[in-house]
């Protein structure tokens, strides 16, 4: 989708929005809000949180919902390396970085502006704070931004609701000391907003608020509770590059850079909670919708830490392979191309050896998995293969069991605690022998390639 047509997809969402809440707001100015939105979600690093994603979340039936998706992820420092520059007019009077930190300014240096008040009061944020990625810092900012280009024509109020809305995709957060859910607290902090800044919120309005950052944060987080893991693994695959900047230089990124990004999403999903993914408040989504939201999110979480944990015995191989050559060997070097390179030097898997009687999975979840090697995640990415050829052969000849153990000796090389030859040694000798062999044969055709017809004529420069 190029700009013009996200543009006018974001331009539409905000002329109904505004319409359905009977606010007038001349043309010009949401023109100029359609263009911040859209000028920000099609960065250079958005592959997830892009304008598809943000035009998801909103849904279609409710306007402050829609609103609020707009732009809830319109700051996010980890991907886009840092605030874009087309924001920081907004942010800046209240905000202040200091050696790659981001702080809220003191009191004393602070505007006179209700809007952020009333947003700091919905996050539980004050003064001099100091904003981490993991508690709501991207969040936070979104709404400031969000209030101070809808604060002009949307009351005190509705800039609270919409806060609300964005509060509420912090994700993955579990309950407070007190018991009370991330809905629950957010509905007192409403209360104590709306009595602090006198905005007479009714409490049906309040309860009908909370209920709509409830939907806007799962459709947030929806992939989780996808029914088919292959869609969900495709949007995992989609996540890695945002805050794995090398892997977008298709072809060129290291055998380490793909590990890490890899790596860092294993451990993510090892420590994931699936009843932290959705929320549920006073009926909203329902205890069925709700039951069948957590169960698929487990389901899937599950298939992702096998699926991940394979992946990372293969590239613990392939790594402990590359330091041969050298210590920044890409991983097109070990594995061949991608399929749109325009080389042909053929791909790891083209010679693997026909296994007579493959290890046959002995569970559901094993099933799947070597499925999802075999067959592929859901759609195709330009970064990488949506099949792994390499791990499903390693998994048809080793089997599982064997895999996890190798997962945990790759994690003692990751670690520094082994060589990359002590770990080596410690595998299958056949599969190594295979694989090395699988890279020597790549190395072989990429030598060929270089030879040209004229190299043996006589009286060539050599031959004098």
């Amino acid at each position: 989708m190029d700009f013009e047509e996200n543009y006018r997809q974001c331009l539409e969402k905000l002329i109904w929005a505004t319409d359905d809440l009977k606010v007038e707001v001349p043309p010009p100015q949401l023109s100029k809000i359609a263009k911040i939105i859209v000028k920000t979600m099609t960065g250079p690093w958005r592959y997830f949180h892009s304008t598809e994603h943000i035009f998801a979340v909103g849904g279609s039936t409710d306007a402050m919902e829609v609103l609020s998706a707009l732009f809830h992820d319109i700051v996010y420092v980890q991907i886009d390396g840092s605030v874009n520059f087309n924001l920081s007019y907004y942010l800046s009077p209240f905000i202040e970085e200091d050696r790659g930190q981001l702080f809220i300014r003191d009191q004393s240096e602070l505007p006179d502006d209700l809007n952020f008040e009333i947003v700091s009061a919905m996050f539980d944020f004050v003064p001099g704070q100091v904003l981490y990625p993991l508690t709501g810092q991207n969040e936070f900012l979104s709404a400031v931004v969000a209030a101070k280009l809808l604060g002009s024509f949307l009351g005190p109020s509705l800039i609270l609701q919409i806060a609300a809305c964005i509060e509420a995709t912090i994700p993955f957060r579990s309950t407070s000391e007190s018991g009370l859910s991330p809905s629950e607290l957010l509905y007192q902090r409403m209360k104590l907003t709306s009595m602090q800044f006198d905005l007479q919120l009714a409490e049906a309005e309040m309860m009908a608020t909370v209920k709509r950052a409830v939907r806007v944060s799962n459709r947030d987080v929806h992939s989780f509770a996808h029914g088919n893991s292959a869609v969900f693994l495709a949007n995992t695959w989609s996540l890695l590059p945002e805050t794995n900047h090398n892997l977008q230089k298709a072809g060129s990124y290291t055998v380490r850079d793909y590990r890490i990004a890899i790596q860092k999403m294993a451990g993510f999903m090892s420590f994931l909670k699936p009843e932290l993914v959705f929320r549920q408040f006073q009926g909203e989504p329902d205890d069925e919708t709700y039951q069948k939201m957590v169960d698929q999110a487990s389901k899937n979480i599950e298939v992702a830490r096998l699926y991940l944990d394979s992946k990372l015995v293969s590239n613990a191989i392939i790594e402990s392979l590359s330091l041969r050559l050298g210590s920044d060997v890409s991983l097109s070097i070990m594995m061949g191309e991608l399929p749109d390179s325009g080389v042909s030097v053929g791909r790891m898997g083209d010679s693997f050896p026909c296994m007579i009687n493959p290890h046959q999975p002995t569970n559901y979840l094993e099933k799947e998995v070597l499925a999802l090697l075999e067959v592929g995640r859901s759609n195709d990415i330009s970064y990488d293969l949506k099949t792994s050829p390499l791990t499903a052969f390693i998994v048809n000849l080793v089997g599982f069991n064997d895999v996890k153990k190798i997962r945990e000796r790759a994690q003692s090389f990751f670690q520094g605690a082994i060589s990359s030859e002590e770990f080596l040694a410690s595998c299958n000798i056949d599969l190594i022998r295979i694989i090395a062999n699988e890279v020597k044969n790549l190395l072989e055709n990429r030598q060929a390639a270089l030879c040209s017809p004229w190299d043996n004529l006589p009286g060539n420069l050599a031959s004098r």
